[in-house]
């Protein structure tokens, strides 16, 4: 490996702008379920999660409090196990392309397949983390 990759991939900071990277997706999602409570509550409701207030504020804790564990690297299995179930658990509820009909059976399938992708990132992190520590 060339050095300069190589004292790249060592450097703290990369460290946590790769786990700032990773865990985008989550803690944007959970942040603007806060900001925006009320569409988060509809987001909610529109998947027929209710009480929607309760399942908001669930899903924004489990978003923000497990990227905050990749991000700062402490019990971060726990960070990524929760958000791995959590994104399993959207497939059935957010993404069931198996009752669509085309096209949007085709665009769900690849919402999914790129969520299973999400959550082997995550277990790659957690694998990495246990390697490191």
């Amino acid at each position: 490996m060339p050095s300069i990759i190589q004292s790249l991939l060592s450097a703290t900071w990369f460290g946590y702008l790769a786990r700032i990277v990773l865990t985008f997706m989550f803690w944007g999602s959970g942040l603007a379920k806060l900001i925006d409570f009320n569409g988060g509550m509809n987001e909610m409701a529109h998947f027929g999660l209710q009480p929607a207030a309760l399942f908001n504020i669930a899903t924004a804790a489990t978003q923000l409090i497990g990227s905050a564990l990749i991000i700062f690297n402490k019990w971060t299995w726990l960070g990524a196990g929760a958000l791995a179930v959590f994104t399993a658990l959207t497939i059935p509820l957010a993404h069931p392309f198996w009752t669509m009909q085309e096209p949007m059976r085709t665009m769900e399938f690849h919402v999914v397949t790129e969520h299973i992708s999400v959550i082997g990132a995550l277990m790659v992190v957690a694998y990495a983390a246990l390697r490191k520590s």
